[in-house]
């Protein structure tokens, strides 16, 4: 796990080992072990080292075979690098060190592009091909791990994080008004625009490639995308599924626990991240566990259910785990947003902050932690959603229904006020077509409620788990923490999406529909009346924590941000959005800003996720704009 970052200059410029190297320093944090350069006519690459595997100094990188043709520098862990190494044996390469890394570059010396295919792990990375004088940028399947470019004067750049390229004399902030409608309609960017204007990240699952003679007639190119159907044929009954998921995530956890450093996990004292602590502390006993809890003082309503401190202590307790546990209260969000914004850069999903902790917490006691992270979007952890569009009469009327669920933070009918310093209206239009646009080449025919949730299924995938993976990877490496996910394993996720519906959700045809804003437990009235979602999964679960954790109702890791906005942070949320001339009234129009943050403060709305929001974008200018 590491932090990259390269040049590609225009017209065969020589690159400059100075602003690689400031370039790369903007990663430290990410990669506090070490540092490295490679500067070969008009390329350079930097690479800041957190050493997991091999901790010699035969893992440094940049690294290059040994006849020199190609050179890596790479962030990530590929799970089957020994599996590949022997393979790589057999065909004649030799190895100089023990890491995944080096298995990556001689994989690339071997197949090409194509060995991207075969790496099961999360990963990004760089590869200076000199026989075919090209560079090529690779992202894993899931975007478990980020890498961002853009082009400048016809030059490549290319980084781990945003804050590198902007290290470039060419590369400075901009606002990128037309993703700005796009954050504040979904909280999010569904594909692959940053609030940077004229600075990508590299999609999931593809890559990029640059001849060294003109970087800036690169091509993309996808190797590989979700699937969900229905099988033609199921592979057996409701039996052989659950014991092939037993195996799969058997196998998962397993690969995921090779390293040369001790490996804790999160234990939020929920199904995943239980099972996920079961299996690993079996085979490493004595293994640390962290918990964060909330201070419920002033909570009220569902938030009272938020702190799951109690059902975590108990699993560790069982599991026999080292437990260490976090306490965040009202003023830890204000205290930690700068930080936060620095370094997530472009704003993402949900409230973030309570991740920071949770990984200032394990990076403290180690380098590595486990995630239960991918389960819900895998095996339909959120009913509540796909119910809504389950019903469609064809593609634009699911597109429409579904459409009208994820506009979380700002009311359809105020869109075009809501944007007017920055916008001439249109706004909904635009959006729903960046929505549909996330189908591109996977309608297909969709005719009954299973097609439909297999739809919803892929959008979620694509969109709200890579959002929280962004968030997830800059927040831990902020820490110099590796975050792993047995759920997103090649195997295990194709043979999700190939589990019939009925095996995930058991209530096809119920319709109800919960507020996204509702925070924490929204599914607890649709959990009560179908006891829904992750069928499945709960069913192999219950093998390796109790009965009663499988069977609980869902809870989100949130914090009881609602009700503190309208007690103890009100005046904090007052003085930055409601009672001072904000930098962020210069793109939203401040009336109606505070038409719907005084909704909320009142108790007449909640609208939670957008005051996180708002006060997000505030920060974010100050950081990066002023």
């Amino acid at each position: 796990m590491c932090g990259i970052t390269g040049i590609v200059c225009a017209d065969r410029q020589p690159a400059s080992p100075v602003i690689v190297r400031r370039m790369t320093d903007a990663l430290e944090h990410r990669g506090p072990d070490g540092e490295g350069f490679c500067v070969h006519e008009s390329v350079a690459f930097g690479h800041r080292r957190l050493s997991i595997i091999d901790l010699s100094t035969a893992g440094d990188q940049p690294m290059t075979t040994a006849d020199g043709i190609y050179t890596l520098t790479y962030n990530g862990e590929t799970y089957n690098f020994k599996e590949l190494r022997a393979e790589l044996e057999a065909l004649g390469h030799r190895f100089r060190s023990r890491t995944d890394s080096e298995v990556v570059l001689e994989a690339y010396a071997e197949w090409g592009l194509d060995a991207v295919e075969r790496l099961n792990g999360m990963f990004a990375f760089a590869v200076l091909d000199r026989a075919r004088r090209q560079v090529v940028l690779a992202r894993d399947r899931y975007g478990v791990k980020p890498l961002y470019y853009a082009f400048r004067g016809g030059s490549l750049l290319f980084a781990s994080e945003i804050k590198a390229l902007l290290r470039h004399p060419d590369c400075r902030a901009e606002l990128d008004e037309d993703a700005l409608l796009e954050y504040f309609t979904f909280q999010n960017f569904l594909g692959d625009r940053t609030l940077f204007r004229g600075i990508q990240i590299l999609p999931a699952g593809c890559t990029l490639t640059a001849g060294i003679d003109a970087p800036a007639a690169a091509t993309m190119r996808r190797y590989w995308d979700y699937r969900f159907e229905e099988p033609a044929q199921p592979s057996g009954g409701a039996e052989e599924y659950a014991l092939e998921l037993d195996r799969l995530f058997r196998q998962a956890v397993g690969r995921q626990l090779v390293s040369d450093v001790p490996v804790g996990s999160y234990l939020s004292g929920g199904m995943d991240t239980g099972a996920v602590t079961a299996l690993a502390s079996a085979q490493m006993p004595g293994m640390r566990t962290f918990t964060i809890g909330f201070d419920l003082s002033s909570a009220s309503g569902l938030e009272l259910a938020f702190d799951e401190r109690t059902q975590a202590e108990r699993i560790s307790y069982l599991l026999g785990t080292e437990q260490y546990e976090m306490v965040l209260k009202a003023g830890d969000m204000q205290r930690s947003l700068p930080d936060v914004v620095r370094h997530i850069e472009e704003p993402r999903v949900g409230q973030s902050y309570p991740n920071f902790y949770a990984a200032k917490l394990a990076g403290s006691f180690g380098k590595v932690v486990l995630s239960g992270a991918g389960g819900d979007e895998l095996f339909a952890g959120y009913p509540w959603r796909y119910f809504r569009a389950a019903q469609s009469s064809g593609f634009d009327d699911y597109v429409d229904r579904y459409f009208g669920f994820w506009q979380r933070l700002v009311p359809e009918g105020v869109v075009d006020r809501f944007f007017r310093p920055v916008s001439n209206g249109g706004g909904v239009e635009r959006s729903r077509e960046i929505f549909a646009s996330v189908f591109d080449g996977v309608r297909g025919n969709v005719d009954t409620p299973a097609d439909y949730i297999n739809l919803s299924l892929y959008f979620e995938a694509k969109t709200f788990l890579h959002g929280l993976l962004v968030v997830e990877d800059k927040l831990s490496m902020a820490h110099g923490l590796e975050t792993r996910l047995p759920f997103l394993d090649n195997d295990l996720v194709d043979f999700a999406g190939r589990v019939p519906v009925g095996l995930k959700l058991g209530n096809l045809g119920e319709t109800l529909r919960l507020d996204e804003n509702v925070p924490g437990p929204k599914n607890r009235r649709y959990f009560d009346e179908t006891h829904d979602g992750k069928l499945i999964l709960r069913e192999v679960m219950a093998r390796y924590v109790p009965e009663d954790v499988t069977n609980a109702k869902k809870q989100g890791f949130s914090a009881p941000d609602a009700s503190w906005f309208r007690g103890e942070s009100i005046k904090y949320v007052e003085r930055v959005l409601l009672t001072r001339d904000g930098a962020l009234f210069e793109y939203l129009d401040r009336a109606t800003v505070h038409e719907l943050v005084s909704q909320h403060l009142s108790g007449a709305e909640n609208r939670r996720l957008l005051i996180w929001s708002l006060l997000y974008f505030e920060q974010w200018i100050g950081e990066f704009l002023a």
